[in-house]
């Protein structure tokens, strides 16, 4: 559709993972949210199936960030952090070491969990260069893997898409584990498939072709979300700790969907009980009100960096690292989740939620369905030469039937707010199993 065709004043955003014409042509506008629900342009109430882009946990309009944030621009606006700081800035810090169990010892900050991301695998080949080690400088992600759409992320990224028009841009001295999706053996499965342990082996061989000596880290997400959910199997994750800590390796998670309460607990790592070196994080740590990413290493790591000379220790960070107002929004967003018992309500309602999923189990096209914590994928046959395009029907039917889901090629996923009630969830499932039996 040519510019000419679209309506008037919405042609100079250029709006960012969308088909900008067809949307344009047929915008769905939001202005406003409120709890479980957004409100489009013609007032309608659209169910918030999927927590904004994973990352408003806490819910819309919660009343202690919109009071932090207002009270934070009315005081201090914007701090610089070369050289300088504020206060609020490391009083949060402090809250989200406590909040890890004091697991992690040091936070970076970052505006968003691409720079998350790039901003830990910095660390990690900086880590090896100041402890001597610098040949250690290469990178192991995963098939199917999302990180972010920085350099750094996308190389480590598995996500074809996501890579193919900048391929000859993508950093070099990386590789790629396999992914650890079975539909074979796994489909329909509840929590951690049965199936997959031994994938995690595929690093020894790795290891093998690159040598240890030369490997700096390997980052995952603990449960893969961009690329349709993707739950590891059980035992997985352990063994790859095992592999990493056997060969020096440092094991990053990318934790910027699973962070803040996504699997009931404050992270993937208390979920899954194994432990990285490095987590990244964003989203949830302000429920999305305010851009913010964090980095959370181990003391040993930190501390590497402070017994070099003196000076600079690491030269890396952001104009917004440490924003006054992000950082008022995380602090509220931790009180909340400490004081609203939202963890309480997620562990409540997850099995409910899990089997509305689960529910959807024999309607036409569904050939999986997988979940864990308050995360649904449901993944739908495709129709030959048009990939994406059943589930893109799907996501635009919702959205006039009242609720928001989230597509990738021909998987639903479903990762609502974790302050969803049972009546919700009800409509929720209700109205997209409706969709579901009616796709062609």
């Amino acid at each position: 559709m040519s510019t000419s065709e679209q309506k008037p004043g919405l042609s100079a955003y250029w709006m960012p993972y969308t088909a900008n014409r067809n949307f344009k042509a047929s915008p769905r506008m939001l202005v406003s949210a409120e709890g479980m629900h957004y409100r489009d342009d013609a007032g309608n109430a659209i169910l918030d199936g999927t927590a904004g882009l994973w990352c408003v946990p806490l819910g819309h309009g919660n009343q202690r960030i919109v009071s932090a944030v207002q009270q934070s621009v009315a005081t201090l606006d914007y701090a610089p952090s070369f050289q300088l700081g504020h206060p609020s800035a490391f009083a949060l810090a402090e809250r989200l070491k406590a909040y890890t169990g004091n697991r992690f010892a040091h936070v970076f900050y970052t505006g968003s969990g691409s720079e998350s991301v790039d901003t830990a695998l910095k660390i990690a080949l900086a880590y090896h260069r100041v402890r001597g080690n610098a040949t250690r400088t290469r990178l192991i992600g995963r098939e199917r893997g999302y990180h972010g759409v920085g350099f750094g992320g996308m190389s480590v990224g598995g996500i074809g898409g996501n890579r193919k028009t900048f391929s000859t841009a993508l950093i070099a001295g990386v590789d790629h584990l396999p992914h650890t999706h079975n539909l074979d053996k796994n489909a329909f499965t509840r929590g951690e498939p049965d199936v997959g342990a031994n994938l995690a082996d595929e690093l020894e061989r790795l290891v093998a072709l690159h040598d240890a000596s030369n490997i700096a880290a390997v980052i995952v997400e603990p449960v893969a979300g961009s690329t349709g959910v993707l739950v590891p199997p059980k035992g997985y994750l352990k063994r790859l700790r095992e592999l990493c800590t056997k060969h020096g390796i440092l094991l990053i998670f990318d934790e910027v969907i699973t962070g803040f309460g996504r699997l009931t607990t404050p992270f993937a790592f208390d979920y899954f009980d194994v432990e990285p070196d490095i987590v990244t994080t964003a989203k949830g740590l302000t429920n999305g009100v305010v851009p913010m990413g964090a980095v959370f290493v181990k003391k040993e790591i930190h501390d590497a960096f402070m017994e070099g000379p003196a000076g600079i220790e690491l030269f890396h960070g952001y104009t917004y690292s440490g924003h006054p107002l992000a950082c008022a929004a995380g602090l509220a967003s931790l009180d909340s989740f400490e004081q609203d018992g939202v963890l309480d309500n997620a562990k409540a309602v997850a099995d409910y939620f899990q089997d509305a999923a689960h529910s959807l189990r024999g309607l036409p096209h569904v050939i999986d369905i997988r979940t864990i914590g308050l995360i649904a994928g449901i993944e739908l046959s495709s129709i030959e030469g048009k990939i994406g395009a059943r589930a893109y029907e799907a996501f635009v039917r919702a959205f006039n039937d009242g609720i928001l889901i989230r597509v990738t090629g021909d998987i639903i996923a479903l990762s609502p707010p974790l302050v969803i009630n049972r009546q919700q969830i009800d409509e929720l499932f209700g109205k997209l199993g409706a969709i579901l039996k009616t796709l062609a």
